[in-house]
């Protein structure tokens, strides 16, 4: 379908397109293999130009006033080749929002342009072993000590870890405060206290690289917070709120990937002297496949359009719903793929049983789909009761 795009993102789009199928594709299942995180990629997608798609032309980027809408449009692209190795992009920018949307004009010109240039890789730093859906559990503090932070705790499952430069870490400044007192703090790859765990060994996206980051009376200077004391919290929202549509773009990538290469296989294996795509158990199986991924397709293009064009509204609902979404959908679409090889989509001779694996992951991260479907109904109670005629609560 045209959704619209412009002569820029239609660009983008080619450029990323060509990356996966002639640089991501041929190495992808080496890369899964071997859990190795694909820097010679992310050397191309620098060279390319492709980190500078979400980030202001004052700051290095070029963004022509769409920048979560060409987050996405790449993120798909690179996921339809590989979602693990598309994480090095796309777990970038998730590092890269805090600092975009909460940052000063200093701190966002003394780190956005080396991101934008593709020379550091950013991640961005939550989630802890009791605070993963219950993200107001974090526990990791940076209690002021003159003109630094100290930082004490450790993050678990960072996206980019060890890998990154620069990382952007919800800690507690007040403790006493609970949420209301986290900040999020920039700290750089190489300060003394800051070092990481092992690498995980995970069922998908094992190109990118995950690891637990641990604090031990890290000193980090002050002017590392991103915004006020107190206001962390709210910065990850925030960021949640864009960077969702991404992980919804990264499920549709993987999606559409597997389905590509489920209606190839259709079209050519034969059973019973026929294409196993003649059958109509099976046809019917890509035609449900095919309409739920442009149905995901729709839905996370109209919220990244919806965040770029309406940058003071709360896009909550709908960041939640295309993530959701989307993500499920992958789920379900490459299962089928997998059912339509049949006993060779079990193998791991076979690319399509990496993109079932690929999947699970974008139904967990940056929040469960079960959070998600709990954030909407939230909004959608909230917005029922403060749209309300005051006669009908009344009666």
């Amino acid at each position: 379908m045209d959704y619209g795009f412009t002569e820029y993102q239609t660009a983008i789009r080619d450029l990323a397109r060509e990356i996966a199928e002639k640089e991501i594709r041929p190495v992808a299942a080496e890369y899964d293999r071997e859990a190795k995180f694909p820097w010679a990629i992310v050397k191309i997608l620098a060279q390319t130009d492709l980190f500078r798609v979400y980030i202001d032309e004052a700051h290095g980027g070029i963004t022509e006033g769409t920048p979560i809408m060409n987050m996405v449009i790449v993120t798909e692209e690179l996921s339809k080749a590989c979602g693990g190795i598309a994480l090095s992009f796309a777990g970038t920018a998730l590092g890269a929002l805090p600092i975009i949307l909460a940052g000063s004009d200093e701190q966002k010109a003394r780190w956005l342009p080396d991101i934008a240039a593709g020379k550091k890789l950013a991640a961005f730093a939550l989630t802890e072993p009791q605070a993963g859906s219950d993200a107001g559990a974090v526990r990791t503090t940076a209690l002021r000590d003159g003109d630094h932070y100290v930082l004490n705790g450790s993050k678990q499952w960072i996206t980019n870890g060890g890998e990154a430069e620069i990382y952007s870490v919800i800690a507690l400044t007040n403790p006493l405060k609970g949420p209301r007192g986290a900040s999020c703090i920039v700290v750089e790859k190489g300060t003394p206290g800051f070092t990481f765990g092992k690498k995980e060994d995970k069922l998908g996206i094992r190109a990118s690289a995950t690891r637990e980051l641990i604090f031990q009376d890290c000193r980090v200077p002050v002017e590392n917070c991103l915004g006020r004391e107190g206001t962390g919290f709210i910065a990850a929202m925030r960021t949640f709120d864009a960077s969702r549509p991404g992980v919804g773009a990264q499920a549709l990538g993987i999606a559409q990937g597997a389905f590509d290469l489920a209606l190839e296989y259709a079209c050519t294996r034969r059973q019973f002297d026929a294409p196993i795509g003649s059958f109509q158990g099976l046809r019917f199986m890509l035609a449900d496949m095919a309409m739920k991924i442009e149905a995901a397709r729709a839905l996370v293009y109209a919220t990244a359009r919806y965040i770029d064009t309406r940058p003071k509204e709360r896009p909550t609902l709908y960041s939640a719903m295309s993530k959701c979404f989307a993500s499920d959908v992958a789920m379900e679409v490459t299962t089928d793929a997998v059912q339509i090889f049949g006993g060779y989509g079990y193998m791991h001779d076979y690319p399509i049983e990496k993109y079932m694996r690929d999947a699970k992951i974008t139904q967990i991260y940056e929040g469960t789909n079960q959070i998600q479907r709990d954030e909407m109904s939230k909004t959608l109670i909230s917005n029922f009761h403060s749209h309300r005629p005051a006669v009908a609560r009344a009666a």
